[in-house]
């Protein structure tokens, strides 16, 4: 039983479980040590691309969530009735690791877009117009430049009822209105969703359920809000 994650990107994370068995109760086997990254995109045949290997079981009752900062925080692992960290073949495991996505890659600092404003925390209503500036290096392909937002609560059990992503555009459902400002600073335009459904919200969307990152200005993830 393995854990998917939304990335801000519009990728998915599987990560986590067992190859064999079942789920709980020490009936799982040969755990799958080695991450996938899911790329809708892709072409068919070449969506699936696995990652680095962890060396620690992540069994039943292991879990994942996405960060401010684009990583994922794993955790977690006991197929047991209760716990046990002696004597068995997976113990119950409770350390966390941090797995970092390709656009992470320290290589990409460079030229991974950086928002200047607005300040982290922000509060912004249903259907309103939200401005971001930023700061990008290198050639730019402004067609590509998208903003996401991420409710991103954590995942176990192999999903999440209320992730969610949301793709934000100018408001005609195609892209991010972007304006060059000189000197590598670039202005981009989106609006909210009229209405979207996330739990305990109602009229705000605010910034503790929701991350919101500026992605794919030369196809990296930036900083979140």
């Amino acid at each position: 039983m393995g854990d998917m994650v939304l990335l801000p990107n519009g990728n998915v994370l599987i990560i986590n479980g067992a190859s064999e068995g079942t789920a709980g109760w020490d009936l799982g086997r040969n755990p799958v040590l080695s991450p996938v990254i899911y790329r809708p995109n892709n072409p068919v045949g070449s969506r699936f691309e696995a990652q680095l290997s962890s060396s620690i079981p992540r069994m039943y009752h292991s879990t994942a969530v996405l960060l401010r900062d684009g990583r994922v925080l794993v955790s977690g692992s006991n197929p047991h009735a209760y716990y046990n960290f002696t004597g068995v073949r997976f113990p119950t495991d409770l350390t966390m690791e941090a797995f970092s996505p390709d656009y992470l890659d320290p290589r990409l600092a460079r030229v991974r877009p950086t928002i200047v404003s607005p300040a982290s925390h922000l509060q912004i209503g249903y259907g309103q117009q939200l401005t971001i500036n930023f700061r990008a290096q290198g050639r730019k392909n402004k067609n590509l430049i998208t903003v996401t937002m991420v409710s991103p609560p954590f995942t176990t059990h192999s999903f999440s009822m209320n992730q969610r992503l949301l793709l934000l555009t100018n408001g005609n459902g195609i892209r991010a209105d972007v304006t060059p400002l000189g000197r590598s600073n670039y202005q981009v335009r989106v609006m909210t969703p009229v209405h979207v459904f996330l739990p305990h919200l109602d009229t705000i969307f605010c910034s503790w359920f929701i991350v919101k990152f500026l992605v794919k200005a030369f196809g990296f993830r930036s900083n979140s809000l």
